[in-house]
């Protein structure tokens, strides 16, 4: 699958669901604490908004190698930076939904257009400054992918409509979940219950 194609894709499909979000759903709830709005709010800002000045800051070495490698690392941090974490993105999620304003779906719009645009200007091999350290661009793309369609999924169920993202896009995003279960030390886990030969623990996720 081409990285690129896929995050493209994604973002597309992306701003097309936010422009179907039934405008009395905005403040209804979204996932787990957050509303509607403040779950676009954290799906933009960290898939879309923050693309362009990622791509454009480089880093001097590769910290983080491969995308699973990205979201092992929450499982491989100090509890209390986990946490601060979270704090963090619950208040940029809240912070950006509210600077959607009235026009979510145009403001969305013109994120996405200039997200992508930064990925076409980007060379693969490029090794750029991402909050886990510095990554190649092709490594870290799909993590950004991920959290579109991940996101734009949990969108639709809180709104209620079809998440329209590619099965390129969903199918780029399955392979990264298996590989970060990998990661992690989950897979034997995973691959028993998809096989039918296990059950998962409630609330099980390998992010």
């Amino acid at each position: 699958m081409d990285f690129r194609r896929t995050y493209r894709s994604a973002a597309v499909a992306y701003v097309d669901l936010v422009s179907r979000v039934p405008a009395g759903r905005w403040d209804a709830p979204g996932l787990g604490d957050w509303t509607v709005r403040e779950l676009v709010g954290h799906t933009v800002s960290s898939a879309l908004r923050q693309v362009p000045t990622v791509l454009e800051t480089a880093a001097e070495e590769i910290a983080v190698p491969s995308p699973e490698g990205y979201w092992a690392l929450a499982r491989q941090v100090p509890a209390e930076v986990y946490a601060a974490a979270v704090a963090a993105s619950g208040d940029d999620a809240h912070a950006t939904g509210l600077a959607l304003a009235d026009d979510p779906a145009d403001a969305v719009r013109e994120m996405a257009g200039r997200a992508t645009q930064a990925v076409a200007a980007a060379g693969d091999d490029d090794v750029v400054t991402t909050a886990a350290g510095g990554m190649r661009v092709r490594d870290w793309l799909p993590t950004r992918t991920f959290e579109l369609v991940v996101h734009g999924m949990d969108l639709a169920a809180a709104a209620g409509v079809p998440h329209g993202m590619a099965p390129e896009a969903v199918a780029e995003a399955m392979a990264l979940a298996a590989r970060t279960a990998i990661a992690v030390g989950d897979a034997e886990a995973l691959l028993r219950a998809l096989t039918g030969r296990g059950e998962l623990p409630p609330k099980f996720s390998v992010v």
